[in-house]
């Protein structure tokens, strides 16, 4: 056991040194823009082209659309090259998030709220629960649509930090849960509605009666939360922590002092109370039906709170951090709150830079429709196969973890395998409840080791906070070990299911 547990360090440690001897993130990312260039342009000499059946956007029937390789080096393409730069930057949906919710998380973490506040959990909560409880923050977070990359990741690392535990393993912990366990939920969150409606219209192909709701793989992804929050706590307690080994603690890092003083605790009280105050306000605007922040049909899903909750976190931690910084005189004035928030900005400043050159692959490698010849393809070679039902389904997941990491958006590749696996798999007498379920699976677990995840470049800047020769390596380094149990453990449980005819959802079925 010892010496398999060091084999697997040593190849873990081979990837990290591998990954952060590649250049600098942005000349990557530079790199495969010029690659996406000129494979886009070889592609469009050879007439590369796919065809499947889909939604057309225009119409908005479903019908046999034909997708070609767009060339990056004609007249269009060069000349959308140069018109798109600021609209891929400022468009990017990493970016605007990232960098309002840190105006408030900044500040909280700048003033001492969030030391002080860590350093009062630590003299309080037992330490053998904090992995659990950072991991099962990960997985509800994704209610919040992307507010755990933004909020939470970061969080974990500091969480870690005042159980005078690894930074690192905190912050691998919370990523895990927020991206590896990103389909799994004790609630119904944003993305089930957008899926299922994009099923139902895969499925209208053979039976336009049938309808998918939201809720039909809640039973599945209820269940597999607690799967994600027991594998990422002994993942991370014995396996990612002791492979870190010591970490050199430092009082720049906001680790926090073992006792408050009189004015830091009479700070952290209000500070609470502002919370808990802002949180009572915030409510009282989506609590009733006709409440400003439901939506039109009075429901939670869909609504402007959903739409607003970047802007909701940043007054969670901006408020409770003005008012502890006032009263423990880390904040004097107006000028002394601004200054906190110029210098929470200017700590990104290296993730605004990557973000940059990131949103110009990904917008090119859109253009260019490689993704989607490259998800069809992969889609029809799976629909080639002559197997059974079980081997077909979890090739079917992995196929689905295999394109997650060359596109990211879940919605998005949905939109496009849809089509083409659920009418394949209502032919073979599978529900496409099932089959939903079964991409969500794939979706989730690569998304911790694909560099093309919008919000991956932001991990890299939050790891690189607690150590400055952290990159790319490291993270996938980190998050590897979560990424291949999860897809092991998360196939079995849904062949187990599936087996055994338990339905995904309430009045789901297993079987067409």
């Amino acid at each position: 056991m010892n010496n398999s547990l060091k084999e697997k360090r040593s190849i873990l440690d081979w990837i990290e040194y591998g990954g952060n001897k590649l250049p600098h993130p942005v000349t990557i990312f530079l790199i495969f823009t010029l690659l996406v260039i000129i494979i886009s342009h070889i592609a469009y000499l050879f007439g590369v082209t796919v065809s499947y059946t889909g939604v057309n956007p225009e119409t908005g029937n479903q019908e046999k659309l034909n997708v070609e390789v767009v060339s990056l080096l004609t007249t269009d393409g060069i000349r959308y090259i140069f018109t798109s730069v600021v609209e891929n930057f400022t468009t990017f949906v990493a970016l605007g998030p990232v960098l309002v919710a840190m105006l408030g998380v900044g500040v909280a973490e700048k003033s001492g709220y969030i030391s002080a506040l860590m350093t009062n959990v630590v003299t309080k909560a037992p330490k053998k629960f904090i992995t659990p409880i950072v991991v099962f923050m990960g997985v509800m977070s994704n209610v919040a649509a992307s507010v755990g990359y933004v909020v939470l990741v970061p969080l974990g690392a500091i969480i870690f930090l005042g159980f005078r535990r690894h930074p690192l393993a905190g912050l691998a912990a919370a990523f895990a849960g927020v991206a590896g366990g990103y389909s799994a939920n004790l609630l119904i969150g944003t993305n089930d509605p957008l899926l299922a409606g994009i099923t139902t219209e895969a499925a209208a192909i053979l039976d336009t009666s049938y309808i998918v709701e939201a809720t039909d793989n809640w039973y599945f992804m209820f269940a597999s939360t607690f799967l994600v929050v027991i594998l990422g706590t002994i993942i991370t307690d014995k396996v990612i922590e002791p492979r870190l080994g010591a970490y050199n603690f430092d009082k720049d890092q906001n680790s926090p002092d073992d006792n408050l003083t009189s004015r830091e605790t009479t700070a952290l009280r209000w500070a609470n109370v502002a919370a808990v105050l802002t949180i009572i306000g915030i409510l009282a605007l989506v609590a009733f039906p006709n409440s400003p922040l439901r939506g039109d049909d009075g429901g939670i899903i869909g609504s402007p709170f959903i739409s607003s909750i970047i802007f909701i976190m940043m007054l969670v931690f901006l408020i409770p951090g003005l008012v502890y910084g006032f009263i423990n005189k880390t904040i004097r004035n107006d000028k002394d709150a601004v200054q906190l928030m110029d210098s929470s900005i200017s700590t990104m400043a290296g993730f605004i830079v990557l973000i940059f050159f990131a949103a110009q692959f990904v917008a090119l490698f859109t253009y260019s429709n490689l993704g989607t010849v490259i998800a069809v393809n992969g889609a029809q070679l799976l629909e080639s196969m002559d197997i059974g039902v079980i081997p077909v389904l979890v090739t079917f997941i992995l196929v689905s973890a295999i394109i997650d990491i060359v596109i990211a958006a879940d919605s998005a590749k949905w939109a496009i395998m849809a089509p083409i696996f659920v009418p394949m798999f209502m032919q073979l007498g599978i529900a496409p409840e099932v089959s939903q379920a079964a991409y969500r699976i794939g979706d989730s677990t690569t998304n911790v080791v694909s560099p093309l995840m919008p919000f991956f470049p932001l991990i890299v800047a939050f790891a690189q906070r607690y150590g400055k020769n952290n990159g790319i390596g490291t993270v996938v380094s980190l998050m590897l070990p979560y990424s291949i149990i999860f897809l092991i453990a998360w196939i079995i449980l849904f062949v187990v299911w599936y087996l055994f005819g338990i339905p995904f959802g309430p009045g789901a079925s297993i079987s067409y």
